[in-house]
């Protein structure tokens, strides 16, 4: 099983796409079975799409309304094999676009969820937080597939609210293997923060759980949200809620193994269940 998480910052990039390009022959290179993305933007002001065009796209929301510069379905389009496919709106990203959460699966999804994890659902404040997940058969093991972007650990509403929200709507789901993935804007390297917090709660790393892996580092200077950093920072994840043999965790996308494509590097890993 070879999953990818990776914060696209979609639209936002110069010589965007180009970049998508570079995304697309990564993923066919390597061939993963699931990708969650963060940041996945479509502009508020395009044209939606006609129900033709989304012959492999499962709805996790029967209101949300897909437009044609939607990232996941431009990316999509980009695929030697197309994937199977969801994607939410959690708030107005960057005032112009709806800024959302995205899972591809290389097999058909066989359920999907869509929940906030925020109390605020104020459309217009970034604060807004939303997590999706699909379910899907991969490797023979039916799993849970879940992609989201947290509020920082002092912020106003903390990054400690939002995951008790999300293990309240993510543990019912056990004893099926759940792999929470995503940007969590909690720094592994910060003692009694959010990273820590997750530990606390029962959830596994599985980078800390591969026999090989990196450095780890998802962010190396200053970003969005991160405006004073300078120092490497890993910050994307993929948790899991059972402690798995995990071949390796490979920091992607990053200049060396893959090109870059956004603000944030990807983490890819490779496992048995």
């Amino acid at each position: 099983m070879k999953l990818l998480t990776l914060n696209v910052h979609a639209w936002m990039e110069e010589n965007q796409l180009e970049k998508l390009k570079q995304l697309a022959a990564f993923i066919h290179e390597q061939q993963f079975d699931i990708i969650a993305m963060q940041e996945v933007n479509q502009s508020m002001d395009e044209a939606p799409l006609s129900p033709d065009d989304l012959h492999v796209y499962y709805s996790a929301d029967p209101k949300c309304v897909i437009k044609r510069d939607n990232y996941a379905y431009v990316l999509n389009g980009l695929l030697s094999d197309a994937y199977y496919w969801t994607w939410v709106p959690a708030h107005i990203g960057f005032g112009k676009y709806d800024e959302g959460l995205a899972v591809l699966s290389k097999t058909p999804i066989t359920d999907t969820l869509n929940q906030y994890v925020s109390s605020l659902q104020d459309y217009d404040n970034y604060r807004s937080r939303k997590i999706v997940g699909v379910q899907a058969v991969v490797d023979g093991v039916s799993a849970w597939f879940v992609s989201g972007h947290y509020n920082w650990w002092n912020d106003e509403e903390s990054f400690r609210e939002l995951w008790d929200r999300t293990t309240e709507i993510l543990t019912p789901l056990a004893p099926t293997p759940v792999f929470m993935m995503g940007d969590f804007n909690n720094a592994a390297e910060a003692r009694g923060e959010g990273y820590d917090y997750v530990m606390q709660s029962g959830w596994s790393d599985t980078y800390m759980n591969a026999r090989t892996r990196d450095e780890g580092h998802t962010v190396i200077k200053a970003i969005a949200g991160w405006e004073s950093n300078a120092e490497p920072l890993r910050i994307d994840y993929i948790f899991s809620n059972k402690t798995l043999q995990v071949q390796s965790s490979t920091v992607v996308l990053n200049g060396k193994k893959g090109a870059v494509v956004s603000d944030h590097f990807g983490v890819a890993i490779e496992l048995e269940i």
